[in-house]
């Protein structure tokens, strides 16, 4: 499948949403059309951290998203990109979608001179993990939540 990895445009709204609702669905988080407002706003304030890349195929329609951001890492004094979403829908799954977003994320990265592109996923996505065990190394550190 040919695929175009690109950053989010403001045309893309309705189909940014879709897909953004279906990522919101796969995990069973309630989402409201004004969260993804507020998301939405973010990825176009020059000022937020938030940032986007789509895959396209070649007749124009959004197959997947990857939002992410850059994070500080104190004790290696270098900046890392943390990859907060990634979705792709799933009629394309399987067909190195999500493969070329992380590519594309980590040349991103390596062009800003980021150390590393990190994410976490859930225990249970068998399918996503299996790109990722391919893609990247899975670190020993687990994750911590305090609710606020």
């Amino acid at each position: 499948m040919a695929v175009t990895i690109r950053r989010l445009a403001e045309g893309d709204r309705a189909a940014w949403e879709k897909l953004y609702a279906g990522y919101a669905e796969f995990y069973r988080v309630t989402q409201t059309p004004e969260m993804r407002a507020c998301v939405w706003g973010w990825i176009f304030d020059p000022a937020h951290e938030t940032e986007a890349l789509v895959a396209e195929d070649a007749g124009g329609r959004l197959l997947g998203l990857a939002h992410f951001r850059a994070f500080a890492r104190p004790l290696s004094a270098s900046t890392g990109g943390f990859l907060d979403d990634l979705f792709v829908t799933p009629e394309a799954r399987g067909k190195a979608v999500a493969d070329a977003l992380i590519a594309a994320l980590a040349a991103e990265g390596r062009a800003r001179g980021w150390t590393v592109i990190r994410w976490i996923t859930a225990e249970d996505n068998y399918r996503a993990r299996a790109v990722y065990d391919r893609m990247a190394e899975r670190t020993k550190w687990m994750t911590y939540d305090i609710r606020l």
